[in-house]
């Protein structure tokens, strides 16, 4: 799942080398914590919050085929 966060952020990013993503297991759940640049925080956000939110429908898809769930979060 880390990998696919990596992937997808990245290619989003102005700044790929900046895109930190760590991942932590519990259980069935899946949590992503993601570090971007400043100045790609816009475009990784979107307008209303779009670009995020597809980031995140994709990786629950990813999820959901391996019986978990997965929680995406962009840290400051």
């Amino acid at each position: 799942m880390k990998e696919l966060a990596t992937l997808l952020l990245k290619s989003l990013s102005a700044t790929p080398d900046n895109v930190v993503v760590e991942e932590r297991t519990e259980q069935n759940k899946i949590y992503l914590s993601t570090k971007v640049d400043t100045a790609d925080k816009g475009k990784i956000i979107g307008k209303d919050g779009c670009i995020i939110k597809a980031v995140r429908t994709v990786l629950n898809a990813a999820a959901t085929n391996q019986g978990k769930k997965v929680t995406l979060k962009l840290e400051d």
